[in-house]
Parts: C-alpha cells; structure tokens; sequence
C-alpha cells in the first residue's frame, strides 16, 4: 500500500472507487429513493402546495447550521484551551487528589469534545417539539423497521471491513487514528475513550440521519444528499480517502434510514467500524495497551484483534446468508 503515500495516486484510487460504488448505489436503493420522492409528492399535494419550501426544511437547515456552527467554536480545542481548561485547572487545585488534571489533561480534553458534541447534535430534538408539536422518537428513534432490515447493517459490515484492513496499512491511518493519541496508555484511557466517541456517533446520527432526513423528507432524495454535503464536510480533517468515504457512507447511511425509519442500523455499523479502526491502528503501530490503568505494574496484554475482527467479519457473512435465506422463505 506504499503507492497511496502519493497524493496523485489517493486522488486516482478515490475517483476510481467512487466511479465503481456509485452504480452500485444507485442500484441498491433506487427503489427507495422513488418511493421517498413518490411520498415527498404527496405531502406537497395534501398541503396543496406544490413548492419545496416548507417550515419544516427552513428550521431544518437553520438548526442544522447553528448546531454545526456551536461544533466549530464551541467545541473547538481554542475554545477549550482558554475558556474550559482554566477553570478545570482551577477547580482541580481547589481539589487535589479528586481530579489529577495534569495526568489525564488530554483525556478532560476528550470528554469535553465529546459532550460538546452531545449537547450541539441533540440541540433540534429539544427545539423540534415545541414548534411542531411532533416527538423526537419520530425523527428516527423507533426500533421499528430496524429488526426486518438488519441483513443490510450485516452487508454493511461484511463489505467495509476488509476495506478497512486494507486501508489500515497507510500512513495517514495510524497517524491518525485513536483521535486520543494516548488511547494506547492504558486499557482505561482506551475504554473511557471508546464511551466518549461511541457516544458522539450515537448522536451524530440522531442529527444528520434523524433530524435532518426527517426535517427534510419534503425534498425527497434531496434530503439525503443535502444531509450528505456538511456530514462529508465534518470529515475535513480526517485522512482523504476517508474523508471521500464519507460521500458514500452518508448517502448509503442515509437511504438506510430512510428505508428502515430508524437510525439504529447507522448507529451500529459507525460504531462497531470505529472500536475495530482504534484497534486496528493501535495494533499497526505497536501502540496496543499493556496496562489496566497507566500506573499499573502488572501487565494485561492483547493480541487477539486480527482473530477479533475476522470473526466480527465472519459472524456478519453467516448471520448475512441465513438472514437472506429467511427472507427468501418468506417471499
């Protein structure tokens, strides 16, 4: 995988790749996508208006852009590093022994990224039911639809991670990946880590694939390819084939969604392809934890994540095929 230190050769790799996905896509779920425009015609036709305006998308894109813009400041490093760190700091020598800021001052520093992401994501589900009236389970919270569409979260899987064993063996990957450099320190930084950002995709896809799909159904397939355009932007600073990946996981994501009324099967696949990654580029780099906690003298060693993840890749083929075989009963 040497040939992809070459930016020349990313850039031919991604438009390759998404010259090959995009039929496949389009294949896949187009008959969702005339269903969504089908039903998007209908709701403009029972309101008698057949224009795309609607207050349900004007709110959608507003909260959508301040959310985003609350991320961008508020949940910056600046913005932590001169407003947030100070009191902690603070507060930790009022207090010595109840918070070791100095030891663990990047890890504060992760949990606030994370938090601040809760609260800026899950900013529309508090704003949404005062002004429509509507719950926030309707913006596809429900478990309903999840159950009889999981053999796609299954493909998803089956599909992505030997993806993501190739990619692995980049620069940029280990570079990268965990977000938190000193995940590797011990198996508590690891873990606390992996709640924190485990959490953050839970509510990242409460806001583009529930919120905003939901916000915007009147536009039809536009509302996954506008949910599409800021989720790719959010990946600016991540590695770039990465980054072009997000074209196709937000539109594939998105047209789950819509097609299962729910965010779960999205939620599942982000999460269980970030622990694999952190472990992946933990292992690549000889950084894989050894200690319990960092002060720890007895050693807790793991080295099982290739067996781990091709089991997970095994278990999602089998779980696939019987899946499919119920289906096809079933017809």
């Amino acid at each position: 995988m040497s040939f992809l230190n070459s930016p020349f050769a990313k850039l031919a790799v991604s438009l390759v790749l998404l010259a090959a996905l995009a039929p496949v896509v389009v294949l896949f779920f187009r008959k969702t996508w005339a269903e969504l425009d089908r039903e998007a015609l209908l709701l403009r036709e029972q309101r008698g208006d057949k224009s795309l305006l609607d207050a349900r998308v004007v709110l959608t894109f507003v909260l959508g852009a301040l959310s985003l813009l609350l991320i961008n400041f508020y949940g910056s490093r600046d913005f932590y590093d001169g407003s947030v760190q100070p009191l902690l700091q603070r507060w930790s020598e009022r207090h010595p022994g109840i918070l070791d800021f100095g030891f663990y001052r990047d890890l504060y520093y992760r949990v606030f990224w994370g938090v601040s992401r809760y609260g800026a994501y899950l900013l529309p589900l508090v704003v949404w039911p005062f002004v429509f009236r509507e719950s926030p389970l309707d913006l596809g919270l429900r478990f309903r639809g999840f159950r009889e569409h999981c053999w796609i979260y299954l493909l998803c899987l089956v599909i992505v991670i030997p993806a993501l064993v190739a990619v692995s063996y980049t620069p940029d990957f280990s570079r990268y990946y965990p977000m938190y450099p000193l995940a590797g320190r011990s198996w508590v930084d690891f873990w606390v880590w992996e709640i924190v950002y485990i959490g953050q995709f839970l509510a990242l896809e409460i806001f583009f694939r529930g919120f905003w799909l939901r916000g915007a159904r009147i536009l039809g397939t536009g509302a996954i390819f506008s949910m599409m355009v800021p989720y790719v932007m959010i990946h600016f600073q991540k590695p770039y084939l990465e980054a072009c990946g997000a074209i196709v996981a937000g539109v594939v994501l998105g047209s789950l969604s819509m097609r299962t009324g729910s965010i779960w099967a999205g939620f599942l696949i982000h999460s269980t392809v970030a622990i694999l990654m952190d472990l992946l580029a933990l292992q690549q780099s000889g950084r894989m934890p050894i200690r319990m906690f960092p002060s720890s003298l007895s050693l807790v060693r793991f080295t099982h994540t290739t067996t781990v993840l091709w089991s997970v890749w095994a278990a999602s083929l089998v779980g696939l095929v019987l899946l499919l075989r119920r289906r096809r009963r079933r017809t």
